[in-house]
């Protein structure tokens, strides 16, 4: 430091502090660092205090993250291991271990005895090859060949003496060596015959085994075991700190030496509690985001040198630079949940949430079904239909609920539920229960009029009895209230959407109710392979309207992102959820979404035809048994219920009538016949009515000439139709 008065340099721990530049200070010289490490913890950027910093004080200590990845041995408080170890420490333990090591050790026993000709036969086949190869080493042994490339290089040097010198050498050592060799081939030709005759059965067979295993042992190759291990430790890639770095700076998800771009560590690296994964928090860099994080997952997974389905991603609420990566040990998907716990075929509670199947660490996952629309997509033949089916066996084993499955593809998967369900339409082709599109018509009509008269009934009851205006548990149980909770299913509810002018009302049918419905205690479970839509100008955006007013979404595996986010909601993708990325092996396998704050991936609970039809049987029992059993499970005969379109519009003609245009006819029905067409417009009649081979002829009336049916062929459809 350069001092004006004197302009000599002094150092600066000599400076007194109380003139610069003739100028008296009241001060002191301070160490900063000092200061800084009295007054707490520092964060540094790249080690300990004194390097570039961040003045942020920091916890005392880090808070605890589970278990460590290498868990500390056993041992007490005093930091010693028992001298008995636990599994021998009392007679319980004692059993237990005995019983478990011999278990073990019996299983081996009878795996290798089931395999002892295979290890036989390589056995002796190897120990003839080591014969071979024991014979050839012997004699390059005995003939001394190491030393060919000494001879051949006095040769080239042209040193004679050096030559004959090799050569006297080798020559006494061949004579010893195949001195040696003849004695032992003496040896085991005397020996062995007298092993033979002379030796106990159990010395022979000894000396025969220990021969051939030695013989097998020089002839296999290192890669080739004879006898292949019983039990087959699992093996996995171990996890660690600088792994992950590595992983995410490969990613570009950092830099380990640019200032403020390193990834920390928010947690300490553990164990998750079920023992088949690591986890950790990962704080990115300023500037990086979850976003980021769920772009990079497969070359994060490639920098840890895993599978893309071993990574998975959660965003941490905290913070949008921060999330928690769970590394699973073995491809968590891959296995099946296991077969359903309906099984037990005991009543269920639809008020209680339904199984669904376990996520990708193994825990639990239930779907609370109330109040909820739930929609299932897929490719075909993904499970999209056994995961709706699980759903619907849930609530078939609630006596108190009332079923309507629908399934516009017509596969046998449904086609049980004729033993429970109130209504039901199978297929698309005409049946001896009627028209399916008819029947699927009049069953949403039925629906909308019963969620009307549920609002209007509920917000009648007195308080006591329904204290928010909403239903509950036990009005939906009373009889008296005639409320009960619904399941709707609909299966391949595309097909509906494309059936012509009765699709119009059919769409409309469905947007209301999926709205609306749930509200009412009507659930529905929707099942599609096209989430894309079908059809075209109204019926297209109602489509995407139905499709889109789910609370609920289940997405199995799907063609691209683009199908998955209609399936799981705009916006899943940029939130790391991404159907298309599961792998075609993986069945009954899908990303649940809405159904709670986690967004898991769910391995659903398998219940194949067998397993439906019991569940199914036991069902129908308990519906007789409560006294529930309706509709066409009951043999009720919808189709008639669902009235004589012919003899309707034949009966709004007045004497004298020729015409009708389909406006009048559609009004005059839902004036006198409101409880079946009371939502009929003209579109919608023309199309039932023309599928009997009426004609859609000009009508005139109040000077105007629109579209409708004439007296007589309505006259004649009936006719031909009795005829028939």
């Amino acid at each position: 430091m350069t001092f004006p008065d004197d302009n000599s340099t002094r150092p600066a721990d000599s400076f007194d502090g109380r003139t610069i530049d003739g100028v008296v200070v009241d001060a002191e010289v301070v160490d900063l660092d000092a200061a800084r490490d009295r007054r707490g913890p520092r964060l540094t950027k790249t080690g300990p205090a004194g390097q570039t910093h961040f003045d942020v004080t920091l916890d005392e200590a880090p808070q605890p993250g589970g278990a460590l990845v290498d868990a500390p041995p056993a041992a007490g408080p005093n930091g010693r291991r028992p001298i008995i170890p636990s599994q021998l420490a009392n007679w319980v333990n004692i059993k237990a271990t005995v019983r478990e090591a011999a278990g073990l050790a019996a299983y081996r026993a009878g795996y290798h005895a089931i395999r002892s000709p295979r290890y036989a036969v390589l056995a002796g086949f190897w120990a003839t090859v080591g014969a071979v190869r024991l014979a050839g080493r012997q004699v390059r042994w005995w003939w001394v060949s190491e030393q060919y490339g000494l001879r051949q290089k006095a040769a080239d040097d042209n040193d004679p003496q050096t030559w004959l010198r090799l050569h006297r050498e080798v020559k006494a050592t061949r004579a010893w060596r195949g001195l040696v060799l003849v004695v032992e081939a003496v040896t085991v030709g005397v020996a062995g015959p007298l092993l033979w005759a002379a030796a106990p059965w159990w010395a022979t067979t000894a000396a025969i085994g220990a021969a051939v295993g030695w013989l097998a042992h020089i002839g296999r190759p290192a890669d080739r075991p004879i006898i292949t291990p019983a039990v087959v430790s699992g093996r996995f890639r171990r996890v660690n700190p600088d792994i992950i770095l590595r992983a995410y700076y490969a990613a570009g998800l950092g830099h380990p030496d640019k200032a403020h771009q390193q990834v920390s560590f928010g947690s300490t690296m553990a164990r998750d509690a079920s023992g088949t994964g690591s986890q950790v928090s990962i704080d990115l860099p300023y500037g990086k985001t979850f976003d980021d994080a769920v772009k990079a997952r497969g070359a994060i997974a490639s920098g840890l040198d895993v599978a893309v389905s071993q990574v998975f991603i959660t965003r941490d609420p905290s913070s949008h630079r921060r999330h928690t990566l769970w590394v699973a040990d073995r491809d968590p998907l891959a296995q099946g949940a296991g077969r359903t716990p309906l099984l037990r075929c005991k009543a269920t509670d639809i008020w209680q949430p339904a199984p669904f199947g376990l996520d990708e660490r193994g825990n639990k996952v239930a779907v609370d079904l109330m109040w909820n629309s739930i929609l299932i997509g897929a490719q075909p033949r993904q499970g999209k239909t056994f995961a709706a089916r699980a759903l619907a066996l849930y609530a078939a084993l609630d006596p108190y609920v009332k079923l309507t499955v629908l399934d516009g593809g017509g596969k046998p998967d449904w086609r049980k539920f004729a033993l429970v369900a109130d209504r039901y339409a199978f297929g698309l082709a005409m049946t001896r229960d009627g028209d399916p599109a008819e029947i699927v018509l009049e069953a949403l009509r039925e629906i909308k009029a019963d969620v009307q008269d549920r609002y209007e009934r509920l917000s009648k009851l007195p308080v006591d009895v329904c204290p928010e205006g909403k239903l509950t548990r036990e009005i939906a149980r009373d009889p008296k209230y005639r409320m009960p909770v619904r399941l709707v299913v609909l299966d391949e509810f595309q097909e509906y959407f494309d059936l012509g002018e009765i699709s119009k009302e059919i769409a409309s049918l469905l947007v209301y109710l999926v709205k609306v419905a749930p509200a009412a205690g009507v659930i529905f479970v929707d099942a599609t392979q096209r989430p894309s839509g079908v059809g075209g100008g109204q019926v297209a955006t109602q489509f995407i309207s139905f499709r889109d007013n789910h609370q609920v979404r289940f997405s199995l595996r799907t063609g691209s992102w683009n199908v998955s986010d209609l399936v799981l909601g705009a916006g899943a993708n940029s939130e790391g959820y991404d159907s298309s990325t599961l792998l075609p092996s993986y069945k009954g396998v899908g990303i649940l979404r809405g159904a709670s704050d986690a967004t898991p991936t769910v391995r659903t609970y398998l219940a194949d035809a067998d397993d439906a039809e019991k569940i199914l049987t036991a069902a129908r029992k308990l519906r007789e048994a409560a006294g529930t059993l309706s509709g066409m499970a009951a043999g009720e005969d919808i189709a008639r219920e669902a009235r004589d379109v012919l003899a309707d519009v034949r009966s709004v003609f007045e004497a004298g009538e020729r015409g009708l245009q389909w406006e009048d006819i559609a009004a005059r029905l839902a004036g006198r016949l409101p409880e079946a067409y009371a939502d009929t417009t003209a579109e919608s009649i023309s199309a039932q009515v023309r599928a009997f081979g009426v004609r859609s002829v000009d009508v005139k009336r109040a000077g105007k000439a629109l579209k409708g049916a004439k007296a007589d062929d309505i006259d004649t459809a009936i006719g031909r139709r009795k005829a028939a």
